[in-house]
């Protein structure tokens, strides 16, 4: 039986819920930051840290809180928008599968914590975030008439090469955040119970 979220759990949530809109909205401040249709942005970061920090159940609530935030109308996504609207944009693939990369990489580091498993689960849900987002984005384009001249599942893909590298690195950073944070602090007190919620 799955135990209550208690006021921490709540809180941890809520946090990851202000970071992610922090993360979406770093192509406003540095416009330059977009390559197509896809804001660079460091959503990918904090969705792997919730997973890791919070665990499968928490971390996916988190994410989950986070896409019903935008989709009432608060202003928590790229470029500060939200609202109802989002669903029908390409880059909703890409909010949707932050559930899913918290969801995985939280029940792989559940298991084993070791530092090795943190990367390796940091770069699996990194990778699920992209084959998700990526192709919900192609088929959008394709579904919607909206597509850019010339658009194919090649340019699609192609368009991803820009913010790979930063994800790649960034993947790896949140893996060793998160371990460290996992030996030092989330191992005691309260937090212990965190990945158990």
């Amino acid at each position: 039986m799955m135990r209550k979220l208690r006021a921490l759990d709540l809180t941890m949530a809520a946090m990851f819920i202000a970071l992610m809109a922090i993360g979406a909205n770093i192509s406003t401040i540095a416009p330059f930051l977009h390559v197509g249709g896809v804001p660079i942005t460091l959503q990918t970061f904090f969705a792997i840290l919730a997973g890791a920090i919070l665990g499968s159940r928490l971390g996916a609530i988190a994410m989950i809180g986070y896409m019903l935030v935008g989709i009432v109308g608060v202003p928590v996504f790229a470029d500060f928008t939200g609202g109802l609207s989002i669903i029908i944009k390409p880059t909703f693939g890409f909010i949707l599968s932050y559930i899913l990369t918290a969801f995985i990489i939280g029940k792989m580091v559940e298991r084993n914590k070791s530092l090795s498993m943190f990367i390796i689960a940091a770069l699996i849900g990194m990778a699920v975030n992209y084959l998700f987002g990526t192709n919900w984005m192609y088929f959008a384009y394709k579904l919607l008439g909206s597509a850019p001249d010339g658009f194919s599942y090649k340019m699609a893909w192609l368009w991803m090469i820009a913010p790979l590298p930063k994800d790649i690195i960034l993947s790896v950073l949140a893996a060793i955040m998160a371990h460290r944070l996992e030996k030092t602090v989330l191992s005691k007190g309260q937090f212990k119970q965190i990945k158990h919620s």
